[in-house]
């Protein structure tokens, strides 16, 4: 009888117990999630079922690998906490449903919002159950090979996942964001950046020295990390400065050039005007030397002629002086 009693007593014992172990393990482990796949292909159904608390509500959401929700859906688990629910039923491979790595979540209410995630793929076959589930998370980083101090720059950064840009706070998705200065400092740029786009984000930087700045930008989405790296070089001046001095300078070449072709004409305009006032000069000293010869000609004419004037003149006046006479002596005869 005592044998029975210890025996039942021990039997009490255990199932207390396994019922405490059970609740204690729930309470760790308040909610579990299943699909019924890893791979999926087009026209498959997406099962997803698990366990929760009795009756307790839990909300199923389907982020694709940009991180938007496709499906979302509620349901009730039964006393025993057990749900399943068909979520949705794969359709075509289109821009809204690319193939790639999903995640289905599931949030139980009564948990204080305690979630469990599984990843599953949408591939064009879904024989490729064997292969692991990886989520490819890239970071590209556009900056400018060249900067100048104290010049403001913008770096482009770019995160995509699977292929697709990846929506989110930047303040979250670039979390431990940095730039290494060339003195060694880092500087955080997780609360710099600003949304260009989905999945397309910027931040405007001031170099404060010369040197070599490289930017160490960190994604994170949906617990799969990825790193960006690009180098700047800063300058005193801008290679676009310096473009703009080599240009002004061209510029002031030009126009010496341009008023040196001009002296050169107008000297060489100054040297035909000199030649032809020399030429002009010569022609009036020679038209000049011919007039004298002429004019020295005519002198010694005039003088030939004058002189023959003069042996004519002298008779023709004696011989009136004659006449004058001979009348003078004839009237003296009359009276």
């Amino acid at each position: 009888m005592n044998r029975l009693k210890l025996l039942m007593a021990g039997l009490l014992f255990f199932v207390i117990m396994s019922s405490f172990l059970t609740q204690a393990y729930a309470a760790l482990e308040p909610l579990e999630l299943y699909t019924d796949s890893q791979v999926y292909s087009e026209g498959q159904p997406l099962l997803v079922y698990g366990k929760a608390l009795s009756n307790e509500t839990v909300i199923l959401r389907l982020f694709a690998p940009d991180g938007t929700i496709k499906q979302f859906d509620q349901i009730t688990a039964d006393s025993n906490g057990d749900f399943n629910q068909v979520l949705m039923q794969w359709p075509n491979a289109t821009t809204n449903y690319p193939y790639g790595t999903y995640s289905v979540e599931a949030i139980a209410t009564k948990e204080q919002g305690f979630s469990q995630n599984v990843d599953v793929a949408f591939a064009s076959s879904s024989s490729l159950i064997h292969t692991q589930i990886k989520r490819t998370v890239l970071v590209s980083v556009y900056a400018p090979q060249t900067a100048a101090v104290n010049q403001t720059f913008r770096v482009f950064v770019q995160v995509t996942s699977d292929g697709l840009l990846v929506a989110g706070d930047p303040t979250k998705l670039l979390a431990n964001s940095h730039v290494h200065l060339p003195n060694g400092d880092v500087t955080d740029l997780t609360n710099s950046f600003t949304t260009l786009h989905q999945g397309l984000y910027y931040v405007d930087f001031t170099p404060p020295q010369e040197g070599t700045y490289v930017f160490h930008i960190i994604a994170l989405s949906q617990g799969t990390e990825s790193n960006g790296v690009a180098a700047t070089l800063v300058l005193k001046q801008s290679i676009e400065g310096i473009s703009n001095q080599i240009i002004r300078l061209n510029s002031v070449l030009n126009t010496t050039s341009s008023e040196l072709d001009k002296i050169k004409t107008e000297v060489q305009g100054f040297g035909y005007v000199l030649n032809t006032s020399q030429n002009s000069i010569s022609q009036a000293n020679e038209n000049m030397n011919k007039s004298v010869t002429s004019m020295s000609q005519t002198v010694q004419n005039i003088e030939a002629a004058s002189g023959q004037f003069n042996s004519l003149f002298l008779p023709v006046v004696a011989l009136i002086a004659v006449i004058i006479a001979l009348q003078i002596t004839i009237l003296a005869r009359r009276r």
